[in-house]
């Protein structure tokens, strides 16, 4: 009787019930209880590439303004001094005669303030400012970009680490199995029922999951240290535990919203826009060579001669000055080149879009057939664990009255295993094609509500 209540105890405790057991006597220890909200919060104040791309951000912000586009003056405080040092000789048209002068120094002083201002050069600065929005537009959807990749890589780490902890509690139920099976193995050699071979293939048996469950202790480290490298902490080997103990699978994902979202809000597919237009704002760029340009000077200053020779010592002026120059710059060798590059330019970038939203297009209907699949591959396999726990049940108790061999009980148990590892894998392929179904369709923050 009591090996039988052992024995149901021990079936119970597969899936859920021993990940649930494994969390719990980790909460035990006194370790860190992690969400996956609070980890991608987390993640997204420590996160260096998420950092690096907000600072880039700030550079485009920054870089976003009329005057990096050049619609304001210039206003320059100047001063400067110059002098001559020179020998001369003059000679006068009615006298005839000559006069020279040697060591003649000269100087030059000014000061004052200079203001320049393109009023007009074919709409370039116009379309230089546009063209600094648009890249300070394509620098806020960068960031987007990243914190999506960063959601996805960290959501699809978060459930691995659900996944080897699960399949870690597996093994461990596992080596349950294979403990109480060498147990009845000694009774029976005790009783004189069983050959000794027997108790040493089910202790063999037993050492195999033991060191199956040691490896698998190594994945779950290595999955601990991926998941404190994405939030950046500085101690890799913080020991932690999740709350989730099962693998969640939103099922009601829709193709035709899919589809929609995709071609609306994909990160990529903007970026690929706003490079669209950068390109034709090149060219606008370009093109603007051929209209006339129109720039103001102008300035206020004192300038101050001092003449070596001649009647007058010195002379000082202060006052206001003002021009306006207009060009127009007939031949430069190049611009025709160059608006024929711009043009090919234009043409590429919007060829460079189709193709993009073909590729993301493509792979969204490639991981939709894969999640499609992988749903009715988890409910076969639900099925088939369902049959494998009664076998492994019925196995158990002809064994207990030694009506079936160690060698099939052991497959018995192998066949438990094996589809508790398709489910789990199932699960967990289906969980990583949701979620990239959700990052390529731009609803990939859904992961943190």
């Amino acid at each position: 009787m009591k090996k039988t209540l052992l024995l149901a105890w021990l079936l119970a405790a597969a899936g859920g019930v021993a990940a649930q057991q494994a969390s719990d006597t980790l909460r035990e220890g006194g370790l860190e209880l992690l969400t996956l909200r609070e980890c991608l919060e987390t993640g997204l104040e420590q996160n260096y590439d998420i950092r690096i791309v907000r600072n880039d951000e700030c550079i485009s912000d920054n870089n976003a303004t009329a005057a990096n586009a050049g619609m304001v003056p210039t206003i320059d405080l100047e001063a400067g001094y110059a002098g001559t040092f020179d020998n001369s000789r003059a000679t006068t048209l009615r006298a005839g005669g000559s006069a020279s002068e040697h060591g003649v120094y000269d100087q030059a002083a000014d000061v004052g303030v200079a203001v320049n201002w393109t009023l007009f050069d074919g709409f370039r600065i116009r379309t230089e400012y546009k063209k600094l929005k648009e890249l300070q537009q394509k620098g806020a959807l960068q960031t987007r970009l990243t914190i999506e990749d960063f959601v996805a890589t960290f959501t699809a780490e978060y459930y691995n680490f659900v996944q080897q902890t699960l399949r870690l509690a597996n093994f461990r139920y596992a080596m349950e199995l294979s403990r109480e099976r060498m147990r009845i193995a000694r009774e029976w050699y005790r009783v004189g029922s069983s050959p000794r071979l027997e108790t040493l293939q089910a202790r063999v048996d037993f050492n195999a999951d033991s060191s199956q469950y040691m490896s698998q202790q190594e994945l779950v480290t290595a999955s601990r240290i991926r998941i404190n490298e994405l939030l950046a902490n500085a101690d890799l080997g913080r020991r932690f535990t999740v709350q989730d103990t099962l693998i969640a699978i939103n099922d009601g994902l829709q193709w035709e919203e899919l589809v929609a979202r995709t071609c609306e809000t994909n990160a990529q597919l903007l970026i690929a826009d706003r490079d669209n237009t950068i390109s034709e704002l090149d060219l606008k760029s370009i093109s603007s060579r051929n209209y006339p340009y129109v720039r103001l000077s102008t300035g206020y200053g004192y300038n101050y001669n001092r003449y070596g020779s001649g009647t007058n010592l010195s002379r000082g002026t202060l006052g206001l000055n003002a021009g306006v120059q207009v060009g127009f710059t007939l031949f430069d060798g190049n611009r025709r080149r160059e608006q024929r590059n711009a043009r090919i330019a234009v043409e590429n970038s919007r060829l460079t879009r189709q193709q993009l939203e073909q590729s993301i297009l493509a792979n969204l209907a490639n991981y939709w057939q894969a999640y499609r699949n992988n749903l009715e591959v988890i409910q076969l396999e639900q099925e088939n664990l369902i049959a494998a726990r009664e076998n492994y049940r019925i196995a158990m108790e002809l064994y207990q009255f030694a009506q079936l061999s160690g060698i099939e009980v052991r497959e018995a148990q192998k066949s438990l295993l094996d589809a508790q590892e398709r489910i789990l894998t199932a699960q967990y392929n289906t969980k990583l094609c949701e979620i990239t179904l959700q990052q390529i369709s731009g609803n990939v923050l859904v992961y943190m509500k």
